[in-house]
């Protein structure tokens, strides 16, 4: 009886969470679809301000953070490289203008700037071990 009361309640749990799992992904596949990352959001093109979009990244900025802190940032702005330039393939297909060329080159420039920092980093290692593996993590990027 104990057993049956333990079991029970144990896989009662385990129904439990397996369904308000399945009814999360539901909902959030409804709500938004992993391919949209790709592209960027639609603006009413009769808005009065025009989209002002940021600087690239400097060396010295990069410098001071973190090495995750990197990673994570090398990640976004892959993300948004390959959003611009998914963006601009779909344009140039349409014979469309791509707004705002200038963005890609300041994605990429933040990108080199990113591997230039990481790899003053792994040569400023101490451990030839750890400099070593560094450098292979960095040329994988």
């Amino acid at each position: 009886m104990f057993l049956t009361r333990v079991f029970g309640r144990t896989l009662f749990a385990a129904a439990k969470s397996e369904a308000s799992a399945a009814a999360a992904a539901a909902s959030s596949t409804a709500r938004h679809n992993p391919l949209e990352e790709f592209f960027e959001a639609d603006r009413n093109p009769e808005d009065e301000k025009p989209v002002v979009y940021g600087r690239g990244w400097k060396a010295s900025e990069l410098r001071l953070k973190s090495w995750d802190d990197l990673q994570k940032l090398w990640y976004v702005l892959l993300k948004e490289k390959n959003m611009l330039m998914t963006q601009r393939q779909m344009l140039h297909a349409q014979n469309l203008r791509f707004p705002n060329p200038e963005r890609i080159p300041k994605v990429r420039k933040s990108m080199c700037r990113i591997k230039h920092v990481l790899t003053e980093r792994a040569i400023e290692e101490s451990d030839p071990r750890r400099s070593a593996e560094m450098k292979r993590m960095i040329n994988s990027l």
